[in-house]
């Protein structure tokens, strides 16, 4: 009989280690179901502060370039104010070369046209373009300024302009003056 309970002995032994290593093994298992756990939860963690890093990355990226226009645009039209007073000085240079074209003082007429095309040169270089508006083009409320509308000379100038009141002018690409013109109707 000890022979049989040594056996048996043995036997519960072996079933008792195996159950311990089984509990063991899920033991570790649960643990590194834990760790796993702590690790994708760092791992999401992680992806989510980088998600808000690089949106926040994006952000800054668009504001630099939205400052960076706005302030291109400023230098474009930095001296807006100061070229639309000088606009009704052009329109008096314009007049007085007109008057002086009748007169019989060439000299007079040849100074006062050095000045004007200096001064038009200058207002040139800062940006300024005359905008085109002649007889005969198609009126463009967008563009022009209509002052008045006259019975058209003749249905081919009916939406047309007939004269050209005031010169136009824009600065870079935006129209700080829009030429006054009379519309046939």
């Amino acid at each position: 009989m000890s022979e049989i309970n040594n056996t048996e002995d043995i036997q519960e032994e072996n079933l008792a280690q195996q159950e311990g290593a089984e509990h063991q093994e899920n033991s570790a298992e649960q643990v590194e179901v834990e760790e796993l756990s702590v690790e994708e939860q760092l791992r999401e963690d992680l992806a989510k502060e980088k998600d808000k890093f690089l949106r926040l990355f994006a952000e800054f990226e668009n504001y630099k370039k939205r400052t960076s226009k706005e302030r291109m645009d400023l230098f474009k039209t930095a001296g807006q104010e100061v070229i639309v007073a000088l606009l009704p000085v052009s329109d008096d240079f314009d007049r007085a070369m007109q008057e002086l074209a009748k007169s019989n003082d060439k000299e007079t007429f040849k100074g006062v046209e050095l000045i004007k095309i200096k001064f038009e040169q200058v207002l040139k270089s800062k940006g300024l373009e005359e905008v085109e508006a002649k007889n005969g083009d198609v009126f463009d409320a967008d563009i022009h300024e209509a002052i008045t509308q006259i019975p058209a000379p003749n249905k081919k100038m009916k939406g047309k302009i007939i004269d050209v009141i005031e010169k136009g002018f824009k600065l870079g690409d935006k129209i700080i003056r829009h030429p006054k013109v009379v519309v046939g109707n």
